[in-house]
């Protein structure tokens, strides 16, 4: 899986956010995001939140991968974002769980914490598996 992980942490725009896949396994990923203080409005150092939906939705997508398999892609088909709390402390921890999964779809789950552990955002997605073989 490191292998993946590098390929997606070689992504210009994931470098350019400041988001970094930390692990990928089976059931789920992680990712860090230590935002790009260009893209923090409308308060210094907190992340807008198009970038923390980016960030969940790249998470979630690499979960996919990481549970279906390599000779597979995915994409978004519904992402449904809940922000609970102010994200104000950087990094932001995302943690990611397929929790369900058919030859074509996948269900998943995620949520977003600061440096204090505070959940900033929560969401449940569903993917399409893109078979590339």
């Amino acid at each position: 899986m490191n292998d993946l992980i590098s390929r997606f942490n070689d992504n210009s725009l994931y470098r350019a956010m400041g988001i970094e896949i930390t692990a990928i396994d089976r059931v789920g990923s992680q990712a860090r995001l230590i935002p790009n203080p260009d893209l923090c409005w409308p308060f210094e150092g907190q992340p807008h939140g198009g970038v923390l939906f980016t960030l969940i939705d790249t998470a979630m997508a690499v979960a996919v991968i990481g549970a279906k398999g390599l000779d597979c892609s995915s994409a978004t088909i519904s992402l449904n974002i809940q922000y609970t709390a102010r994200a104000k402390e950087a990094p932001f921890l995302c943690s990611t769980r397929v929790m369900h999964s058919t030859k074509n779809m996948c269900f998943v789950e995620g949520k977003i914490a600061d440096a204090t552990e505070q959940v900033v955002a929560m969401a449940h997605g569903t993917f399409k598996i893109v078979h590339l073989g």
